[in-house]
């Protein structure tokens, strides 16, 4: 099976997606649209104007079974085509964005898909039409608990062993992520802790700088995940967060863990977290969202399209009901 995989912005859970279907002999090209693209700056108009004869030259080839489109500003793209299924993954800042153009192109864009997946029941329950809810897998073997004082060192850090460490794991500057709130957070505390941030590292770097540290603290404004909390629970990190995404459906009940969208109470939350200095037990409820349970079902899904048989009856695409966060 060849499918054309259509991105605007690779990411690592997308780089993870591509390669797990190719380990199960899905032969993968992707093509991503050009220029650049850095934390809340888009890119322009004439990005796309350029992206659009690479896309049909790719289209116009007999040589791919199916097309997957990952994210709403590319759907119209793969669209362009109509010999070819059309999968389609709304990642979240496509479908709930701020902007009332981008919500309304994602959803003419899962309309006319021949299936539409979403990666949680907060964007489930936002998409009306019939689809599949297949979780973003989490790397469990790369983001796995490894001792603190392992950590630190691999890292470098001389702090204290008994320094609490408060973990923002994004770039400061982008204002989204509210990097002044995490601070004045972390000020409000009950308890001392130092806030440290993390961006721009290699991806396998990322499980020492959260086993490294006690907590992680998000303060989004807005997420479509983020898959970073999946991932901190995965080394079974508390995370202390606004209430964005999909984080209080993945730390539910888990201990240490606190979701508010109110200061009083994430200080308060934070305080605990700290002071209680556990784990938050996360592991076991990640274990079941693995990379290898995101491939089966992605490529079971592929095999559904491209078999008219299998679409019939009770055979049918199930969509919308899946289990999981």
């Amino acid at each position: 099976m060849k499918v054309l995989q259509v991105v605007t912005t690779p990411r690592p859970f997308f780089d993870q997606q591509v390669s797990v279907l190719e380990e199960r002999g899905v032969d993968c090209t992707v093509v991503g649209v050009p220029g650049e693209h850095h934390g809340d700056s888009g890119r322009t108009p004439v990005d796309y104007a350029r992206f659009y004869p690479r896309i049909l030259a790719e289209l116009r080839s007999d040589e791919y079974d199916l097309v997957h489109a990952n994210y709403g500003l590319v759907a119209p793209f793969v669209l362009a085509q109509p010999t070819r299924p059309v999968v389609l993954t709304l990642w979240g800042t496509d479908l709930m964005a701020d902007q009332e153009w981008l919500r309304s192109l994602s959803r003419h864009g899962a309309r006319r898909a021949s299936a539409t997946v979403v990666p949680s029941p907060a964007m489930s329950r936002q998409l009306e039409i019939d689809h599949e809810l297949i979780p973003f897998g989490v790397d469990t073997e790369l983001f796995r608990p490894i001792p603190q004082t392992e950590a630190r060192e691999h890292l470098g850090w001389d702090a204290d062993p008994d320094t609490n460490i408060a973990l923002f794991p994004y770039d400061r500057e982008r204002a989204v992520k509210d990097f002044p709130r995490a601070k004045r957070l972390v000020d409000r505390s009950g308890v001392d802790v130092e806030l440290r941030t993390v961006s721009g590292v290699d991806h396998a770097e990322i499980p020492y700088y959260m086993n490294a540290s006690d907590v992680l603290l998000v303060t989004s404004k807005r997420e479509s995940g983020p898959m970073v909390v999946k991932e901190a629970a995965a080394c079974n990190l508390p995370v202390v967060s606004t209430d964005v995404g999909f984080v209080a459906e993945t730390v539910e009940g888990l201990p240490n863990c606190f979701v508010s969208d109110e200061d009083d109470e994430l200080a308060v939350g934070l305080t605990v977290a700290l002071e209680n200095g556990g784990s938050s037990q996360g592991r076991e409820r990640i274990d079941g969202l693995s990379l290898d349970s995101m491939g089966d079902r992605l490529v079971d899904l592929y095999e559904r399209l491209l078999d008219p048989a299998a679409l019939s009856g009770s055979e049918a695409v199930q969509r919308g009901v899946s289990s999981g966060v």
